[in-house]
């Protein structure tokens, strides 16, 4: 593949969608946005830095077996603007598909605007707002784990554990509320002495439970409600709303 390109096709090019590909598999492993020479500049920084990232280490393999990284321009001749629209766009659709990118981060405003099915887009602009908390709820953000909930795992699995909870407020702990994305999309019942310890994998205490999906008129009172969460809140663990 060449190196880099000339002046003349850089000024053609203006802003653009790539994709970097494995050529072992022919399948893309990253999806980026640049002007200029940037697509090229992986392969370089993969030789030059220390700090190794799934990316990074795949591109490493690759040249380590005497092959070279393949990239695709998926779209060029653009502004900035609509460069990272599409990327965004194509970084969410590969992730809701388990295509197997090593981007870190996900699409710019994919919360806000990303890939959703028929009754995420729903939920999101017809919610109402949660306002009340009952005794002996608990709200567990699960982002970073609803992306398994929608493949080989179930909300409720991974919900379950494992969780920094405070141990004195476990006996009266008897819904869990999952949260995702601001939303509420299932609410479970704890079963009688559900509440279980587990190590994680630095052998710190944390705390799981077993239960079931709450009666109706539990569950009416809570799920699809919209949260509205203070700027920069991260404690996946809420015990009331002011908390949030």
């Amino acid at each position: 593949m060449r190196q880099e390109f000339d002046t003349r096709t850089i000024q053609a090019l203006g802003y653009y969608v790539y994709c970097l590909v494995d050529p072992r598999s022919e399948k893309p492993f990253y999806i980026g946005k640049g002007i200029g020479n940037r697509v090229f500049s992986h392969a370089r920084n993969a030789l030059e830095q220390n700090t190794p990232t799934d990316k990074l280490d795949i591109i490493c393999e690759i040249i380590g077996e005497k092959f070279q990284v393949d990239a695709i321009i998926i779209r060029h001749g653009i502004d900035e603007a609509t460069a990272l629209a599409i990327e965004t766009a194509l970084i969410d659709f590969a992730g809701r598909f388990d295509v197997g990118l090593t981007n870190i981060a996900l699409g710019h405003n994919s919360s806000m605007f990303g890939v959703m099915t028929i009754d995420e887009v729903h939920r999101k602009y017809t919610a109402e707002p949660l306002t009340n908390l009952g005794d002996g709820c608990v709200i567990i953000n699960i982002n970073k784990t609803y992306k398994q909930a929608k493949g080989t795992k179930s909300i409720y699995e991974v919900t379950k554990q494992s969780w920094v909870i405070n141990k004195a407020r476990i006996p009266g702990l008897k819904y869990v509320l999952s949260e995702y994305g601001r939303f509420i999309v299932e609410v479970f019942e704890v079963d009688e002495d559900g509440w279980y310890q587990v190590k994680d994998h630095n052998g710190k205490t944390r705390w799981g439970f077993n239960g079931k999906q709450a009666p109706a008129h539990i569950r009416n009172l809570y799920l699809n409600r919209s949260i509205v969460k203070k700027r920069g809140a991260a404690n996946p663990i809420s015990y009331n709303l002011s908390s949030l």
